[in-house]
């Protein structure tokens, strides 16, 4: 087990090396860029909802924890410059590494299931959306978590299905073609 999960994260560091690869997470940065300006509805100050998450999530099952951890960050900061919303805050470009590893310890090279899907959600949203991105709130504008966890976590809940469901069927549509682009040498 130890050497499959070693073998994962060094096989995800060696995607960085191909050029493919390279290409492939600078559309994708693309894709979650316009999907961010078009598609993301704020509900109150400390909700969001939308779909520019996806990109990323390709890319964390595509090549891993490691590009999906770097492409995260790289993504968070590149949101931040061309559409600035508030102050930077480190801690949200940490929460898009975190998130990016954890998609991509549980998704990469594993067959899209259901199951497997809604346990990387369910992750994602336990350890980041929940619990990260709530302290960050809290360390921004200092209100207690007591107040800010309800919401959040009714909002997460109710967006696991959701979410779920739709990173499940854009991962089947993609699985085989994308697969056989990015093998061909």
């Amino acid at each position: 087990m130890e050497k499959t999960r070693r073998n994962t994260w060094t096989a995800s560091a060696s995607e960085l090396r191909r050029l493919k690869v390279l290409t492939a997470c600078g559309m994708m940065c693309a894709l979650a860029l316009v999907l961010n300006m078009t598609t993301t509805f704020n509900i109150g100050p400390y909700i969001r909802i939308g779909v520019s998450g996806i990109p990323a999530q390709v890319v964390d099952y595509l090549f891993g924890p490691v590009v999906g951890g770097i492409f995260g960050g790289v993504l968070d900061i590149v949101k931040y410059v061309l559409r600035p919303d508030g102050n930077f805050f480190p801690g949200f470009t940490i929460s898009g590494i975190v998130g990016g590893m954890i998609y991509g310890a549980i998704l990469y090279r594993q067959r899209p299931t259901v199951l497997r899907i809604l346990a990387a959600q369910a992750a994602v949203k336990t350890v980041v959306n929940i619990g990260l991105n709530s302290v960050w709130l809290h360390m921004l504008y200092g209100q207690a978590l007591a107040a800010l966890l309800p919401a959040r976590c009714v909002s997460n809940l109710v967006m696991l299905p959701v979410d779920t469901l739709i990173l499940y069927l854009v991962l089947r549509v993609l699985d085989g073609p994308m697969k056989r682009i990015l093998a061909e040498e």
